[in-house]
């Protein structure tokens, strides 16, 4: 009877013997864990990029729009026709249980004059809601009030774009910048959001009180008209609740009959949100599948030798075989080799995979993530391809007739 350790001692001097044949079968499973965790790394760290840019978008988010407008036999599209006011979004923080949060807002592009600097960006007339609906903090200074609001005051609050644009360097807070030739102080600076799922640079911003947006910047031909109401929901749950709440309430208000086309439209942004999320994470699979296609070619790299193998050490096997080795111990032999081979390479393929992310991350500039599950998934697979592609070579191995293999020339 042969002892496991001599078999196991025996399966590594045969690896050991063809060095470079070993090297060059453990080649495609290194190849196979590399990829794999590369590519699971660079689809995790989109996923949570995305992830980082609806958590910035604000949580449980609905856009209120006023309605489309016809002309010439054309419908121009959502946004285009004035039916939403401050009313509007005052009586829906009030009545629609559902809701906990609402900022009306009128907004537009204004060139940004302080000093010698200029800046292009966008102004967003609002109420002090939007930091609660936005999640948003402020790095400094303050947000304008209900004061504010009443007196219709000329005071901004700046995204960091706004003021790295204008200011550089220095505290704009207590600093006098001109709106379309309106002289507005500046009483605040907003934390840095950073892209959105669209690619639009949420700190390129001015907030200013939405009654100055009215009366100063923008002008309006419908007392209190906005062009958007962003509505925060109490929780996910609560989301569709609140776009059925909106929809029924507005619809009362603006005397809207039974027949009749909503003039208005209400779009869940944290929906469109998740599902590209959800598209990130489908896309992180199919890079991960189709990386593990090497994976298989690699482990059909090792049964293809290891039935070379068989074949070269047919009469080794045949002496084993008479000095009494059982067919188990044969079939262990090469099962342990066509392991060996494979762990070997996926601890080597883990290096590689580690090393490749942070390449892309470095010269791509793109986001990777690493996580232990996916290195434990291809480490373990690698296992498995070893397992089962040796299995046959081994099982042919053990089924060799002694005679006939002491024969063997």
């Amino acid at each position: 009877m042969i002892s496991l350790p001599s078999t196991i001692k025996i399966s590594f001097r045969a690896l050991r013997v063809n060095k470079m044949r070993s090297v060059l079968t453990m080649l495609g499973i290194i190849i196979g864990v590399g990829a794999v965790i590369a590519m699971l790394a660079v689809g995790a760290g989109a996923s949570h990029r995305i992830s980082g840019q609806i958590a910035s978008m604000g949580s449980n988010l609905l856009l209120v729009l006023p309605g489309s407008m016809t002309a010439g036999g054309l419908r121009l599209g959502a946004g285009t026709r004035a039916t939403l006011n401050i009313g509007d979004a005052e009586t829906i923080v009030k009545e629609c249980p559902a809701v906990t949060a609402v900022a009306p807002i009128l907004n537009g592009a204004a060139q940004v004059v302080y000093g010698d600097s200029n800046w292009a960006t966008a102004i967003f007339g609002t109420m002090p809601e939007i930091l609660t609906v936005r999640d948003w903090n402020l790095a400094s200074g303050r947000f304008f009030n209900d004061q504010d609001i009443r007196n219709a005051t000329k005071v901004a609050v700046l995204g960091q774009t706004v003021v790295g644009s204008l200011f550089g360097n220095m505290d704009p807070v207590g600093s006098i910048i001109r709106i379309k030739k309106v002289p507005f102080t500046v009483i605040g600076v907003l934390e840095s959001k950073g892209q959105s799922a669209m690619g639009q640079d949420q700190d390129d911003i001015i907030y200013i009180p939405i009654s100055t947006a009215q009366k100063k910047i923008f002008g309006v031909t419908i007392p209190g008209m906005v062009r958007s109401i962003l509505v925060k929901a109490g929780s996910s749950d609560d989301l569709t609740a609140s776009e059925r709440q909106i929809t029924e309430l507005l619809r009362q208000r603006h005397r809207i009959g039974e027949q009749q086309e909503n003039d208005f439209t209400v779009r869940n942004l944290t929906q469109i949100m998740q599902a590209a999320e959800e598209s990130s994470r489908v896309m992180a699979l199919l890079l991960g599948a189709v990386a593990s296609v090497s994976l298989l070619v690699g482990g059909i790299g090792i049964m293809n030798i290891m039935l070379v193998s068989v074949t070269e050490r047919t009469r080794e096997i045949g002496i084993r075989m008479a000095v009494g080795a059982k067919t188990w111990d044969i079939r262990f032999q090469f099962i342990i080799e066509a392991l060996t081979l494979s762990l070997t390479g996926g601890i080597l393929g883990i290096l590689l995979g580690i090393a490749a992310s942070e390449a892309l991350s470095a010269l791509a500039q793109w986001p990777t993530v690493i996580s232990s599950l996916s290195i434990l998934l291809a480490f373990g697979f690698s296992g498995l391809v070893g397992i089962f592609f040796g299995f046959y070579p081994a099982y042919k191995a053990s089924r060799l007739n002694p005679i006939e293999a002491l024969r063997y020339e």
